[in-house]
């Protein structure tokens, strides 16, 4: 076993086997398009009449380009191939993008609408909705998560059977299905919400069940002498989890937190099917109003990568803040 990773690991081998993943990658697409436009773009490469470039000819010129890129970034430092990645990666999104012929006037024109630049009869919409929804949702999902992680770990029976059904049901069933329940069920029930409040309370409820994990996990990582030795010096059970556990946890639990909040960001797309006006509706709107469907939904993903972005930044230094462990001692 070990002179098989050693074999795989010879730089001709790795090549060989990118080599092979790259025409296996390339095979899917079709090139006809491609070879025409290079071909007006640069008439020596046109062939003669009646002789054509064959697909497998095209795929083994672009696979042997993707290994001699490879070959060439092994030559330089780390964050010059890690910078170079990703500028590759971005113009290969780009013409991915430009294949489709859009419209980027009609992208202009509706990307401060889906950005919540403007307001629709008074309130927010598109992406300033959206935060609104995901920062309230983050707020009572942690209220709701340190509820139930105290709960599973508690003595008491009938707590640690509600806390264990409320994050096995939630973490059991799809979050699209919980926010038809509560939007669609709770009004026979003679209790009717509206669609953004239904929203976030679907949203609360179904992060709040996750985050509970990560909160019971966070408490138990602190080492048990801590709480015998502050129960020793005559603190009550109470305060002991609230001045002595509670606060050693966070430094595990606010990392983790920042995930759950980009996923939530993310996941909050699912309450447009209510037809709250945040991002994914109205891409959705505009874009079947005008038949650019594609568009929207790519200036969508954009506003979305860059919230992400803009939050993972602040995860990371959340992480270097807090993300130092606990220590034993």
């Amino acid at each position: 076993m070990i002179r098989l990773f050693e074999a795989l690991a010879q730089p001709r081998l790795l090549r060989g086997l990118l080599f092979l993943l790259s025409v296996a990658v390339l095979a899917g697409f079709d090139y006809g398009g491609l070879v025409a436009r290079l071909a007006a773009v640069v008439p020596a490469l046109a062939l003669p009449a009646g002789q054509a470039a064959g697909p497998w000819l095209v795929i083994a010129v672009l696979a042997a380009l993707v290994v001699l890129n490879f070959w060439l970034l092994s030559h330089l430092p780390f964050r010059a191939q890690a910078t170079i990645i990703w500028v590759e990666l971005l113009a290969l999104f780009a013409a991915f993008c430009w294949s489709f012929g859009l419209s980027y006037s009609f992208m202009l024109d509706r990307a401060p609408i889906l950005l919540g630049l403007e307001l629709r009869d008074g309130f927010i919409q598109g992406a300033a909705l959206t935060l609104f929804i995901c920062a309230v949702s983050i707020a009572i999902s942690t209220v709701i998560a340190l509820a139930a992680a105290l709960a599973r770990l508690s003595d008491s029976g009938p707590a640690f059977g509600i806390a264990t059904f409320y994050t096995s049901f939630f973490r059991g069933t799809p979050l699209l299905l919980q926010t038809m329940l509560i939007y669609l069920g709770l009004p026979q029930l003679g209790l009717v919400i509206d669609a953004i409040p239904a929203g976030i309370i679907a949203l609360s409820l179904c992060y709040g069940a996750y985050m509970a994990e990560i909160f019971r996990a966070g408490i138990l990582a602190v080492p048990r002498g801590q709480s015998e030795a502050a129960l020793s010096l005559g603190l009550k059970p109470a305060e002991v989890t609230w001045l002595v556990v509670l606060p050693q946890a966070m430094r595990l639990i606010i990392p983790p937190t920042g995930n759950q909040f980009i996923a939530m960001l993310k996941d909050s797309s699912l309450v447009s099917v209510m037809g709250v006006w945040e991002i994914m509706f109205l891409a959705r709107t505009h874009g079947r109003a005008e038949f650019k469907y594609m568009e929207m939904l790519i200036v969508a993903a954009l506003i979305y990568w860059a919230m992400s972005a803009v939050f993972e930044l602040v995860q990371a230094r959340i992480e270097k803040r807090f993300g130092k462990g606990v220590s034993a001692r």
